[in-house]
């Protein structure tokens, strides 16, 4: 079995493995550029498991980013029945896609 981890960034908690393609909430971090993550969680490999309180002291897992862009167009369609209310609206989140390289 393959080493894996459980880290946090933006708020959402992630199972991450080395050479993963992950999408994540936006990073100020440019193309080709890399990142750390320090909230790990859990760090796992076979039968050794790490569970963190809260987090595993010293763990650390490294990626890279692959590109900066927004999702697909999601609608926001409010609407009140019998009395003409209409809204209609779109929305794109911007995200960061990363890949994992060490654990």
């Amino acid at each position: 079995m393959s080493k894996f981890a459980v880290i946090e960034t933006g708020g959402k908690q992630y199972k991450v493995i080395v050479g993963q393609k992950l999408k994540i909430e936006k990073l100020e971090i440019e193309k080709g550029g890399n990142v750390s993550f320090d909230k790990v969680f859990l760090v796992a490999e076979g039968d050794n498991v790490e569970i963190g309180t809260p987090t595993v002291k010293g763990a650390k897992v490294e990626g890279t980013v692959i590109r900066q862009s927004r999702d697909k167009k999601k609608i926001v369609f409010k609407y009140h029945a019998k009395a003409r209310y209409r809204k209609k609206k779109g929305h794109r989140q911007p995200y960061t896609e990363i890949e994992i390289s060490k654990i």
